[in-house]
């Protein structure tokens, strides 16, 4: 039977030109690296429900649905050659101010220039948001 692809959603909180990553620490995965707000689909969830849920879980915003728009999707295979599906939303504007709700998941959120992301950012969060600076709404990786 084919592997069915794994649904992410990313939250690109931006302002000034920066976005808002967040260190991951004692996750067993990346951690030390930086990444969005982001997270898996619940059942029944839709993805935009999904970000909504995951940007207050993390980080104690809350974004409206329609202050949400789809920057980018990407078909992506990480590196141990699971398929994904990376919805990648902007925030337009949202309630809050940004902090750490998830201490035991996350060292701490950051604010980096989002055109200069630093080297231990996730690649596939870099990747996605390289692409959302480009306006290029779809990309394939790792296939």
């Amino acid at each position: 039977m084919p592997q069915q692809p794994v649904n992410d959603v990313m939250l690109i909180l931006e302002r000034n030109g920066t976005v808002c990553l967040a260190e991951r620490q004692g996750t067993g995965y990346a951690d030390g690296l930086l990444n969005l707000p982001s997270g898996k689909l619940d059942e029944g969830e839709d993805v935009f429900d999904a970000v909504i849920r995951e940007g207050l879980e993390e980080t104690g915003v809350i974004v409206e649905r329609d202050a949400l728009r789809i920057v980018h999707v990407m078909h992506f295979r990480n590196p141990q050659g699971e398929p994904r599906i990376g919805w990648f939303f902007a925030a337009r504007h949202w309630k809050g101010e940004p902090c750490n709700r998830e201490p035991h998941k996350c060292a701490g959120l950051s604010w980096h220039p989002s055109d200069h992301l630093p080297e231990n950012t996730v690649p596939y969060n870099a990747l996605g948001i390289a692409h959302y600076l480009k306006d290029e709404p779809f990309s394939v990786h790792g296939w």
